[in-house]
């Protein structure tokens, strides 16, 4: 059998699987492994990973352990168990003031962000249509639209515009294709976190456009110095955008794979719709273990705490090295311009290049992103016993930069 005619041209076609290209997560993965065998007996410094460090709360894990036994949440949970809806909608009043969600039309649990993500295009794109998606992101909705036949029109997120997408230089495109507008904020991998002044201006773009506006509030809760902000909290946000959350980097629930769309009646109900024929929802016990959770404020600012710690002990450090680095709006990463170089005559062309460099030298792992500019991330994610501990890789950091010297 000839499997290799049978595959979607979406995919490849013919040639999937022969590409020879290395993505960015394969080149890192490789070098690391690469970095240990070289370098026995360093500790490998890993600032580029993306979940969270520690375990859920022990309150939603013990409501977990409690509601697996209870054979009311044996069954398929489909578009949701009420009592998640209403806890979401609880937590979007307590959090970030929306008052005027109905649970039953206007909340629907996923089985995390990124399954949303992927249903939310088949909702709204024909062969031909468009979205806009802010680079660099996240690029799971844009790929989804190529799937569909739609084009993808990129949106630089720059430092002079303070990692906004720039909506005045938006009007002079040609929109009459678009129908979606990815955005992410608090962002990955910026750091920015969207101002009421901002969301306002996306939703007169939005209106102006007949645009829905897809707002991914995975890192909602993690804002430092700042309010904390949802769209649909502005005025007109949710007649133009539905907003996403996810129970990952706010509870710690990475794994768990549990979150919610929130937005207009008919919006909500084309992605349950979709979401109905893809699959039959989160088990129960999780959405239950989830509503002790989302309900404890206590547990989510011990959590956000605990970044901003360590974001701080990481702008002194890199800060000491030479980076431009500050404290982010939000999330839970700092995203600094990447060296030239070294003193030493080295070159880098690219961040790419950079954070190939810190791992294979020196054994610090980072992510590099050069969609809009070059820079590194540096996530406050890094594995460590406790607090004296977390003093302990940030000094052994700090040491190893300061051997690096870099140029900028």
């Amino acid at each position: 059998m000839d499997i290799q005619h049978l595959f979607a041209e979406r995919i490849g076609g013919a040639e999937f699987g022969k590409s020879t290209a290395i993505y960015k997560f394969e080149k890192i993965k490789r070098a690391k492994q690469a970095a240990r065998t070289a370098h026995p007996g360093v500790e490998m410094l890993d600032f580029g990973v993306g979940e969270p460090d520690q375990m859920a709360p022990r309150n939603i894990r013990q409501a977990l352990k409690k509601a697996v036994d209870d054979p009311a949440n044996r069954g398929y949970a489909d578009n949701g168990i009420a009592e998640f809806k209403v806890a979401a909608a609880k937590y979007m009043t307590d959090f970030f003031g929306v008052t005027d969600l109905d649970p039953a039309t206007e909340i629907n649990h996923t089985i995390g962000s990124k399954p949303a993500l992927a249903m939310i295009p088949l909702c709204f794109i024909n062969p031909g249509d468009a979205v806009l998606a802010t680079i660099p992101g996240y690029p799971v909705m844009g790929t989804h639209t190529k799937y569909l036949g739609g084009t993808v029109i990129p949106v630089p997120l720059l430092a002079k515009n303070k990692f906004f997408p720039d909506l005045k230089a938006l009007e002079q495109t040609d929109l009459s294709r678009v129908k979606l507008f990815y955005v992410n904020y608090p962002n990955n991998p910026t750091g920015a976190a969207a101002t009421a002044e901002f969301f306002d201006e996306l939703i007169a773009f939005a209106r102006r456009h007949n645009i829905l506006i897809v707002q991914d509030a995975a890192y909602a809760t993690l804002i430092y110095g700042r309010e904390r902000l949802s769209i649909l909290s502005r005025p007109g946000g949710k007649d133009v955008a539905i907003e996403l959350h996810s129970m990952s980097k706010s509870y710690n629930m990475t794994g768990w794979r549990l979150g919610f769309v929130a937005g207009s009646a008919p919006v909500v109900a084309a992605v349950a719709e979709v979401k109905d024929n893809i699959d039959s929802g989160q088990f129960k016990a999780i959405q239950v273990a989830a509503c002790a959770g989302i309900a404890d404020q206590k547990q989510s600012e011990k959590i956000r705490a605990h970044y901003q710690r360590r974001l701080r002990g990481l702008v002194k450090v890199l800060k000491g090295a030479g980076f431009k680095a500050r404290m982010p709006g939000g999330t839970f990463y700092l995203y600094v311009p990447a060296p030239k170089g070294t003193a030493d005559g080295r070159v880098f062309a690219n961040a790419e290049e950079a954070s190939q460099y810190l791992i294979t030298e020196h054994c610090i792992s980072t992510v590099p992103w050069d969609d809009a500019g070059a820079f590194l991330r540096f996530g406050a994610t890094f594995e460590s016993a406790n607090r004296a501990d977390d003093a302990r890789v940030l000094e052994e950091l700090g040491r190893r930069l300061e051997q690096a010297k870099f140029v900028f």
